[in-house]
């Protein structure tokens, strides 16, 4: 079993119609800023929960598709090479007094899915305005991963391939967010963003989505057999890239001082949990080397430090709680085995083997899409 976390994906945003704002030269144009206006039109009524479309309708529009998530990323997918090409030409003409207004008129604005909920939020969400059609991007792309990666969580367990998969196409969403996409809103420090629209957050969500992706490898994995040695490592993996993104978050706490509680649970209970079933595999490799001692020395040291970390979450604490019960178990019948054939000095602290980790999933890369029109503009 996984913790699962899906809030990442629970974005609003408010209304936005191109054509309105942007002075078009020729119908071409205008006829590119609409469609971009009604692609747009259909994230929105979604994601805002706005949407008067029956779900048979829904699903006649889709051609089929039966999973709200995947309509949602049909939209994104439809949308986005719009957007691409109205940038590119943009960009063109982007000292232009003119664009630089129309941008700012636009009133781009998104919320924040990571952000604590305040009591001064109760008429909804609070929504942060950047004034750069890269933000716009950049949010868009980032409900796009979020989206693929609630996907992956959709169809586990029935399909465990495709699932790995869609967790690494997400990862390689995150990444190009990252590298190439939220690097460039850094110039407007003054202005207040959700944590989303930040590289740092990107890599962080990156990492979750490779741990997950990793997880999913290793429950095939577990199916073929595979040696308890390499899965110890392969959980230890998933332990330290969740690692890495806790140390990212904790070197920018300035920046997500108002960061959810909840999903930095999410984080060190992951961690916590593939902690302890690397532990677990490695006591039996160590015990089927013979090592009965030792082994128990690292069953007894990963149930006191698994106890410290248990979640408030109650669907994880259920998780957690039948990870600790198999761990008491095989503890104890170790132990027995000691007392009565072995008798082996029982290591603790220093004296335990460190785990080791081994990660062998790497992120999808993630190629934008743009629809090549010309466009023109009065300016």
């Amino acid at each position: 079993m996984m913790l699962h976390y899906l809030q990442p994906a629970k974005l609003q945003s408010k209304k936005i119609v191109f054509e309105h704002v942007f002075s078009a030269r020729d119908s071409a144009t205008l006829e590119h800023l609409k469609e971009l206006s009604s692609r747009r039109r259909l994230i929105e009524e979604s994601i805002n929960q706005s949407s008067s479309i029956t779900e048979a309708i829904a699903r006649e529009m889709s051609g089929g598709l039966t999973s709200h998530c995947l309509r949602d990323l049909q939209k994104l997918e439809q949308y986005l090479p719009l957007l691409e090409n109205l940038i590119f030409h943009v960009d063109l003409v982007c000292s232009n007094h003119h664009v630089v207004c129309w941008i700012s008129e636009l009133k781009i604005c998104w919320s924040s899915a990571l952000c604590s909920l305040s009591f001064f939020n109760l008429r909804g969400p609070k929504l942060f305005q950047i004034d750069n059609l890269r933000y716009e991007l950049g949010m868009t792309l980032y409900l796009y991963a979020a989206l693929l990666r609630e996907r992956a969580v959709e169809i586990l367990p029935a399909d465990l391939v495709q699932s790995a998969a869609l967790f690494r196409e997400a990862a390689g969403v995150f990444q190009h967010l990252a590298n190439e996409v939220f690097p460039s809103l850094q110039s407007a420090q003054s202005v207040e963003r959700p944590p989303e629209a930040t590289p740092s957050m990107s890599t962080v969500m990156s990492l979750i989505c490779l741990a997950e992706a990793q997880a999913v490898t290793i429950r095939k994995a577990e199916e073929k057999g595979t040696t308890v040695g390499l899965l110890a490592k392969l959980h230890y993996g998933i332990t330290e890239l969740l690692g890495e993104a806790t140390a990212i978050l904790y070197s920018n706490a300035r920046e997500y001082k108002d960061i959810s509680s909840c999903f930095l649970e999410f984080i060190s209970s992951c961690k916590a949990l593939h902690e302890l079933r690397s532990l677990k595999y490695l006591a039996e490799s160590l015990k089927i080397a013979d090592q009965v001692g030792v082994a128990v020395g690292v069953l007894r040291d990963a149930l006191i430090n698994v106890k410290k970390n248990v979640p408030g979450e109650e669907s994880w604490r259920s998780i957690f709680r039948k990870e600790i019960d198999d761990a008491a178990d095989m503890l104890r019948k170790f132990e027995n085995e000691n007392e009565f054939v072995w008798h082996e000095k029982i290591p603790g602290g220093d004296e335990l083997p460190l785990p080791q980790g081994n990660k062998i999933v790497n992120a999808i890369p993630y190629h934008p899409k743009r629809w090549e029109r010309e466009l023109s503009f009065k300016i």
